[in-house]
């Protein structure tokens, strides 16, 4: 170049101004292995694999450092042409790493230019060519940087992470990517109060919990009863017939009648004088009971964590609930349930919850925490707040109990069909019957660990009845002024 500026020519054939920089001894120049992706591999893991005398794979790392093949080269920029590749997230694999450090070129110059280039670099110190665009298999080859988007669908790697597996729709990234705006519903139409059912504070009670006299009536005095009547049978009617003498017969009747009374008396007046019983038993004191006493206590009722809402009515802020069905069936008409007889009311549904409450005792003003909830034995005497009687046949359904119905799943044909509902509301007055339990400063009343017997009402020709768990007693609270709490 004809100039009186001193120039000089690269080793790539470009021209550049000033003398060529003299080679001059380097610095000794420290080296450092890079990391290596393991894959879930520990063989490949370096200083890991060495401690657990694993021969470990170092083939395929590169050291990470200036390369030495060209002299080093300064300018008023620094000079160095960085040849540095980007970090990939989320790859699916690396089998080889890229080297980052300087790599200059002899001269000097106030105005050198730098020329980046990004990728790893070959052993001639020349870039490898980019290929662009996902790499089928998930593998990329050795030596070689891919750009572009990464396929969402990611290898196993063996690395244990926390947190759970995110499904559904992944960013440009590979990682879940979010969505604002309403969940749509998958499941069907929910029922009303269908989650307090699967709560485990509730207690779901059956028709098993209600009074019957034939449950608790023993057995064994019973089936002793009937053979011992067949027997009189069988001697009065050998005798009728031998000796033409019916007067053991006519005994056998007689008592048979008796006793056949007395069944049905207990039968339709049992529950009647069960809850006579419980309305004469003395309420005691609470700061008076010992530990483990069976006692009854009447006081004002206040909800606990878990507040119930009856089925028919929405009343809020209830401690125990109830809501039964009942069908007539007919000569001709189906049955509500396996059991039903003819000619009589069978019960088709039935809906009765129970939940943990307080009451406070009339007597001390102690307040107590009763336990019926968590799956408890309870025992409800409580009265019906509502009863419908409906007749389709002669009468239109109220919107609100097609409603209940369609909720259920239940079908509204001609049959005649009675719906009872009760409840206890916060501020209701009941009478409760446990045993009593102290726990530090927490006053407890919880289910007997064995069933409290009412004894023989001769007065009233009513047999003994057992009471199993908790007994509830309480009057019909549609009637009774609700005392505010």
């Amino acid at each position: 170049m004809g100039s009186r500026f001193p120039s000089h020519q690269l080793s790539n054939g470009l021209y550049v101004s000033g003398r060529p920089e003299q080679p001059k001894e380097r610095a000794p120049t420290m080296s450092s292995v890079a990391m290596p992706y393991t894959g879930g591999d520990i063989k490949k893991s370096g200083e890991l694999g060495k401690m657990f005398d694993i021969p470990v794979d170092g083939s395929k790392s590169r050291k990470s450092g200036p390369i030495t093949g060209a002299p080093s080269r300064t300018g008023s920029f620094g000079g160095a042409a960085s040849h540095s590749g980007p970090i990939m997230p989320n790859a699916a694999a690396r089998a080889a790493y890229t080297t980052s450090g300087a790599m200059s070129s002899g001269g000097t110059g106030s105005a050198s230019l730098k020329k980046s280039n990004s990728g790893p670099l070959n052993k001639h110190g020349e870039p490898v060519k980019k290929l662009s665009g996902p790499q089928s298999g998930g593998v990329t080859p050795s030596g070689r940087q891919n750009s572009g988007p990464i396929p969402p669908v990611l290898p196993t790697t063996g690395l244990i992470t926390s947190g759970p597996i995110s499904s559904g729709p992944l960013n440009s990234s590979g990682a879940p990517r979010k969505v604002s705006g309403p969940l749509e519903s998958m499941g069907s139409k929910k029922i009303p109060g269908s989650a307090i059912i699967h709560n485990q504070a509730v207690t779901v009670l059956s028709q098993d919990d209600d009074f019957s006299f034939r449950k608790t009536f023993p057995k064994l005095i019973l089936w002793s009863l009937i053979l011992l009547f067949l027997m009189g049978f069988i001697a009065g009617g050998f005798i009728l017939a031998a000796v033409h003498n019916a007067i053991l017969l006519i005994v056998v009747v007689v008592l048979f009648g008796a006793v056949t009374s007395l069944f049905i008396w207990n039968t339709c007046f049992g529950r009647k004088a069960i809850m006579a019983y419980i309305a004469r038993s003395p309420d005691a004191e609470l700061r008076n009971a010992k530990n483990g006493q069976f006692v009854k206590i009447s006081g004002v009722v206040t909800c606990g964590n878990v507040p119930l809402e009856s089925s028919f009515q929405r009343i809020p802020r209830c401690v125990y609930t109830s809501t039964s069905l009942y069908e007539y069936r007919g000569w001709d008409s189906k049955a509500a349930n396996p059991t039903h007889r003819r000619f009589s009311w069978g019960l088709r549904s039935l809906e009765r919850r129970a939940v943990d409450f307080y009451i406070s005792d009339f007597q001390s003003g102690l307040r107590a925490l009763v336990k019926t909830g968590y799956g408890a034995r309870v025992t409800p005497y409580v009265d019906d707040s509502l009863v419908i009687d409906v007749n389709p046949g002669t009468e239109e359904l109220s919107p609100e109990f097609i409603k209940w119905l369609g909720e259920r799943n239940l079908s509204s044909d001609d049959r005649k069909m009675r719906m009872k509902e009760g409840y206890i509301k916060e501020g209701s007055t009941v009478s409760v019957m446990g045993v009593v339990q102290r726990n530090e400063n927490v006053l407890m009343i919880v289910p007997p660990p064995e069933p409290i017997t009412s004894g023989c009402q001769w007065t009233k020709c009513i047999f003994p009845a057992s009471l199993e768990g908790i007994v509830l007693r309480c009057e019909d609270t549609s009637k009774n002024d609700v005392i505010p709490v």
